[in-house]
């Protein structure tokens, strides 16, 4: 059995696509919102609801999933709303629509996320999910590589013109839907959990193994601490003063994480999952603490550098390993339940953040989510030594 076939292939190159029309953007939207109106408070309010609305979205259609024992048309219908709300923020300015939009993309992401995650691990053995996960998560991120890239020609020659980058992104998405359509898939046997409200994969909770719960609780205390990567932007932006260093620093970081991805997922399926994890966390301490000390572009970019090899040893294994414990009939729950969390603790990490920031100065909050980091660790070296 190959351990990169034809499905991972292709979920990959979805991912791609998809993240380049996303990232296309990512340099342009607080840029574009400004110039429409939208104050800084807006811009947070409006990011705040659309990060909740993927948050809790992620578990009620990952559950769903294991209902019906069906992903792809989770994944199709979710690619397509994200693809479908590119145009959508330039036809109308008007806020509620901006906020309608950026809903329908996040609406989307927890559309297809628990599902996609599923057909990936279905797709892997528990000896070859680090490799699966981490090839995904490098492709992935291969498209937040292209994605600003392309932005930054198009500015170079077309200078404040954001409006028709929301429309050539379209094209990138549309591709990745386009490309699900060359998947095929067997029903599984449906998921062991009763059927219930929106907030019914909670339940998960209560039959989920021991493991899970001790994995899921330390990466969750950790995502409390762990801000949006907007911070570390807006600390390079302090520190060099350039807008144009502060972009190709976060496109070096993607960079370095799409190249790491795979041979470090090659290292967790030979070593062990755990053990690369949490040489991650010791490595993020390191990033975040480089971050607070820094007064250089030179150390800011060693930082970003070490960033990436933080997320390629982290956020790929860590759904491998979230599904090497989950039950087969609920695995979709188990990683929705476990984004849904997470992006609801980050959300609150990035208050807080915000509040230390703002409040003391900007140094603090990288200290203090450095430290939480260490603790983090230390208790992931205690859990039991097991196979994973």
């Amino acid at each position: 059995m190959k351990i990169i076939n034809r499905t991972v292939w292709i979920l990959s190159l979805v991912s791609l696509f998809a993240d380049v029309a996303s990232e296309m953007l990512y340099p342009v939207v607080p840029i574009y919102l400004k110039e429409i109106g939208f104050s800084v408070l807006l811009i947070g309010v409006l990011e705040g609801i659309a990060e909740f609305t993927a948050g809790l979205s992620k578990g009620y259609f990952g559950k769903r999933s294991d209902e019906k024992g069906i992903r792809l048309p989770f994944i199709k219908a979710g690619y397509f709303l994200s693809a479908l709300s590119k145009p959508m923020m330039a036809v109308l300015t008007y806020p509620w629509w901006i906020f309608l939009a950026r809903t329908t993309d996040r609406l989307g992401k927890g559309l297809r996320t628990a599902a996609r995650d599923a057909l990936l691990s279905q797709n892997a053995t528990p000896q070859t999910k680090a490799r699966v996960f981490a090839f995904h998560r490098g492709m992935d991120t291969l498209g937040a590589v292209i994605g600003p890239v392309l932005a930054l020609t198009f500015l170079y020659f077309f200078p404040r013109q954001y409006a028709p980058l929301f429309y050539y992104a379209f094209i990138p998405g549309m591709v990745a839907v386009g490309l699900i359509f060359l998947l095929k898939e067997k029903k599984q046997p449906s998921s062991t959990l009763r059927k219930g409200n929106f907030f019914s994969f909670f339940r998960y909770w209560s039959i989920a193994p021991v493991d899970y719960k001790q994995l899921v609780l330390g990466l969750l205390v950790f995502t409390l601490f762990n801000s949006s990567d907007v911070f570390l932007l807006l600390k390079t932006k302090e520190i060099t003063g350039s807008d144009t260093t502060t972009i190709l620093a976060y496109i070096f970081y993607n960079l370095v994480y799409a190249v790491a991805s795979y041979p470090l997922g090659v290292l967790a399926d030979r070593f062990g999952l755990k053990r690369v994890f949490c040489g991650g966390l010791l490595v993020f301490a390191i990033v975040y603490l480089l971050f607070a000390l820094s007064t250089t572009t030179y150390l800011l970019f060693i930082a970003f550098f070490l960033y990436g090899i933080y997320a390629a040893a982290t956020e790929g294994i860590a759904k491998a390993w979230i599904t090497n414990l989950a039950h087969d009939t609920n695995t979709a729950t188990a990683i929705g339940f476990y984004t849904s969390g997470q992006s609801i603790c980050t959300l609150l990490a990035s208050v807080v953040a915000g509040v230390l920031w703002t409040g003391l100065n900007s140094t603090v909050p990288f200290i203090v989510t450095a430290l939480a980091a260490l603790g983090v660790y230390i208790y992931f070296r205690l859990i039991p030594a097991k196979n994973y």
